[in-house]
């Protein structure tokens, strides 16, 4: 796993990072390169909209009776226009080990989201490989449904009522908790210590508001990906990266000299996002997801993928507002 870690890390900065600059004597500038898209100070975004306790964010539409039968959706519906594309279109993470990423024996994109987004195209087409996957960025999620790029977007997306005012959200199909990793043997314990020193986080994530909500004294960073946040712990030029528990636990495997600190200060539940004007979307995955309870294709998927994130939980208990 080290040596994938590290094949990762040079990729993505003969790809990701700027490159050294030479200076008017011919000496190169050795400062290690910073990943594109870094922002160092980190721009917080503005405080939401819409306050956090205004909702419950884990409540979905309620699924509307029995699913169809693949392959014979309910005609008008948003689910017989993807039948008729062919392909359901799926916005998912390519680097987030465990749950969205590629298999490097086979290039192909491997994971637990991956898996649920195969379930649902087996319960539209009979056919669990009928996706097209198209790999979007933290920031890019809501635009990527709003627009129609994509179905739908699961990626490690936090339910939250800011964003229930532009996206819809399934039922909660994963529950994670932020949390903070560093490099084994450093002095960060929790989040008392990040005063005064760099943390890291992706660019339109709750984790840069909750850092600097939570350790009002940290000197937050921002990067287009959170992979890109572990490339600058590991030059140094961070001290920390704060972002989901799941995801940090896939960072530690991927470098073992680093750790995932106990402390979990929020709650992240996962849901996966569609358009506001698809309920009849909404309501079928949420039908899927029921099965995919019901039936143990979710603890198996989990066994599959995360049980290196501890015991088998039970699947996260569907919530409905109507």
């Amino acid at each position: 796993m080290k040596r994938c870690a590290v094949a990762l890390v040079a990729v993505l900065c003969v790809t990701g990072c700027a490159t050294s600059r030479s200076l008017p004597d011919g000496r190169v500038d050795a400062t290690a390169p910073r990943p594109v898209g870094a922002q160092d100070p980190a721009a917080i975004p503005t405080s939401a909209a819409v306050p956090p306790g205004s909702c419950d964010p884990r409540a979905s539409l309620r699924p509307s009776g029995a699913l169809p039968t693949p392959g014979r959706m309910p005609a008008d519906s948003t689910m017989a226009q993807i039948a008729r594309r062919g392909r359901l279109v799926v916005g998912v993470d390519q680097n987030n080990y465990r749950f969205g990423y590629r298999d490097p024996g086979t290039g192909d994109l491997v994971g637990f989201e991956i898996d649920l987004a195969h379930e649902i195209a087996r319960a539209i087409f009979g056919d669990p490989g009928k996706v097209l996957f198209r790999a979007v960025r933290t920031a890019e999620r809501e635009q990527a449904v709003q627009t129609g790029a994509v179905d739908i977007v699961i990626r490690s997306m936090t339910m939250n009522c800011d964003r229930w005012q532009r996206v819809s959200f399934s039922t909660e199909y994963f529950s994670a908790g932020q949390a903070i990793l560093v490099a084994k043997g450093s002095p960060i314990k929790g989040l008392r210590d990040l005063t005064g020193r760099k943390v890291c986080a992706a660019t339109g994530s709750t984790s840069i508001r909750n850092i600097a909500a939570k350790a009002p004294q940290a000197l937050p960073v921002s990067a287009a990906d959170a992979l890109d946040c572990l490339v600058m712990l590991q030059q140094n030029q961070v001290a920390a990266v704060s972002t989901d528990d799941a995801i940090l636990a896939g960072f530690a495997a991927q470098d073992p000299g680093t750790t995932v600190l106990p402390e979990r200060f929020t709650e992240e539940p996962y849901g996966m996002a569609m358009q506001k004007e698809s309920p009849d979307l909404v309501r079928f995955v949420n039908g899927v997801l029921e099965r995919l309870r019901a039936d143990g294709t979710w603890t198996r998927l989990y066994n599959k993928w995360l049980t290196a994130l501890g015991s088998t939980p039970q699947p996260p208990a569907a919530r409905y507002r109507d």
